[in-house]
């Protein structure tokens, strides 16, 4: 039988009418207090047309919101706010996952709550400067202080309390953001982990922290409402490249298919200048994990048609495209043009740029 991005699919408990799934994006349109806003709900129930939704990164806990205007996921109004994004997902007939995502060292103390703290498995402070940041202008990362065995854990809990919270919003799934240098990523990485304990070292004390979150959070909400990002040869947020990486990621992949999660989404972000993810690390990866694998990375329809066809994955998710196009499907069908991304709106706070881009239907 013939696949393409309108073939329908089984995820989990789910039933995707299609095989399109919107990317998380960090959008910035929570409160200040990093409540969800109405226009959140508006502009997540406009794309509820994919076959899974995939949120902007929520934080687990206070430490982990990085970046001005990022929602969180653990406090009874974040919850109520994001509450209201699933139920207009839902009654638009869409289905939705929320990303958990800790920044750990990506993230500055003026964009954190009084009493929060820039933590991280090591601390190695981020070159560069922090570009958002509501009360000032672009300011050095600081360096982060290094977790405590008790913060480890403390941090994994939040994350399994996060899944549960998130449940409970409505959300059909979760998915563990171990992407692009924030926290998960930064304890796998040998550049940002360097500790001596029981989280660091080899790929098995690297790669704890991520297995124990899968595995507690599987325990507490299931396997298949359970997925998790991962971006081999990512160099978002100062990760580079290893000698080992291509047999830790291999071998990461394995240990999260023994658990059974109901996907592994892959970044590949070589359409926006970082290495590719070579062939043949996706298909090993593929076939280490066993289960779904979402694909990423600068696709149109003809290439998503390709490379499902061709067994290369099973779902293929797309972002900046459907930012900028609430109608991102129907004109992936039918051919149409899509409208191009304000990227001077990506990340500021009201409805420009978020929840006024045209569809074809006017």
């Amino acid at each position: 039988m013939s696949v393409d991005l309108f073939s329908p699919y089984s995820l989990g408990p789910l039933s995707l009418p299609n095989r399109i799934v919107m990317a998380p994006m960090t959008r910035c349109r929570a409160r200040t207090d990093h409540v969800p806003t109405p226009i959140m709900a508006q502009y997540y129930a406009a794309r509820a047309e994919a076959g899974l939704l995939i949120t902007e990164g929520a934080a687990p806990d206070a430490n982990g919101l990085g970046y001005a205007r990022i929602p969180g996921l653990y406090s009874e109004a974040q919850l109520t706010g994001w509450r209201a994004v699933t139920d207009a997902v839902h009654a638009a007939g869409g289905r939705i996952a929320v990303q958990v995502m800790h920044t750990g060292r990506v993230s500055h103390p003026l964009n954190m709550p009084p009493g929060a703290e820039v933590l991280a498995p090591s601390a190695v402070a981020l070159e560069g400067e922090m570009m958002y940041t509501d009360q000032q202008g672009p300011q050095p990362y600081p360096t982060p202080r290094a977790m405590s065995d008790g913060e480890v854990e403390a941090a994994i809990e939040h994350f399994v309390s996060a899944a549960e919270k998130a449940r409970s919003a409505g959300f059909d799934m979760v998915e563990i953001h171990g992407a692009n240098g924030y926290l998960v990523d930064q304890f796998f990485s040998p550049v940002t982990n360097r500790r001596g304990d029981r989280w660091g070292g080899g790929r098995e004390g690297r790669g704890r922290f991520a297995l124990e979150i899968a595995r507690r959070m599987v325990e507490a909400i299931g396997a298949d409402r359970v997925g998790i990002r991962l971006s081999p040869y990512g160099v978002f947020n100062g990760i580079q490249p290893w000698t080992e990486l291509d047999s830790d990621f291999t071998w990461l992949a394995q240990e999260l298919g023994r658990l059974e999660l109901a996907y592994l989404h892959l970044v590949d972000h070589s359409a926006m200048g970082a290495p590719p993810v070579p062939d043949g690390i996706k298909a090993a990866l593929r076939e280490a994990f066993g289960g779904t694998l979402i694909l990423s990375g600068g696709y149109d329809r003809q290439r998503a048609d390709a490379d499902l066809a061709a067994g290369k994955g099973d779902l293929v998710a797309f972002g900046r495209p459907y930012l900028s196009n609430p109608d991102l499907p129907a004109r992936l069908r039918g051919g149409s043009p899509l409208n191009p991304p304000n990227f001077d709106t990506f990340y500021t706070p009201g409805p420009e740029g978020y929840t006024d881009y045209p569809t074809l239907a006017g």
